[in-house]
């Protein structure tokens, strides 16, 4: 039998060959920032709230849910996700290079699935939200667009939540699509 000679490869030197190779040649999944190089900072203005909680719904409740002061929890995590991202520094408003407006339209609880006694089992937040980003000297550069962030939660079971962390999600999950649609572009 024939013994062959393989050099010793340290662990050290395939993770300095992986860094090297991801430096130069990348993951080919990118991303690319709407934002030029001139933009660094944001505010984000208090949101204001447009739920009509007195019109009447097309569904079998006769009125609107409602979320008191969402627009404030809307505008909280926005600027958390903000921070979280990174990419975009919170400013005050006379110092910021962009400026978002925001405008909370709608806020609903669906159900979306029913036990066979007719109970809810599961229900669907859902927050619906309008934005406009200007620089600092007053150029459009994202039009009311319509944002909806939302989560799903059951009542019983192993998946089961209490609906204040669901509208936690809901509005997490609102704020992240806000950033991106500010910060990325596919």
């Amino acid at each position: 039998m024939k013994k062959i000679n393989i050099p010793s490869i340290s662990l050290f030197s395939i993770a300095i060959y992986y860094l090297i190779s991801t430096l130069f040649w990348g993951c080919g999944y990118t991303t690319h920032s709407l934002i030029s190089s001139k933009y660094k900072t944001i505010y984000v203005s208090h949101f204001v709230n447009k739920i009509d909680i007195a019109k009447e719904t097309e569904s079998m409740r006769r009125y609107k849910v409602y979320y008191p002061l969402i627009e404030h929890d809307v505008r909280k995590a926005v600027i958390e996700r903000f921070n979280l991202d990174g990419s975009l520094r919170i400013s005050p408003e006379e110092h910021a290079d962009l400026i978002l407006k925001g405008t909370v339209l709608d806020f609903r609880r669906d159900a979306l699935r029913y036990l066979v006694n007719d109970e809810v089992e599961e229900y669907r937040i859902s927050i619906t939200v309008e934005i406009e980003l200007e620089d600092k000297n007053k150029n459009t550069l994202i039009e009311k667009s319509r944002i909806i962030g939302d989560t799903t939660y059951f009542l019983n079971g192993p998946h089961a939540k209490a609906e204040p962390v669901a509208i936690d999600e809901a509005l997490k999950d609102v704020a992240r699509r806000i950033v991106e649609c500010v910060v990325e572009r596919w």
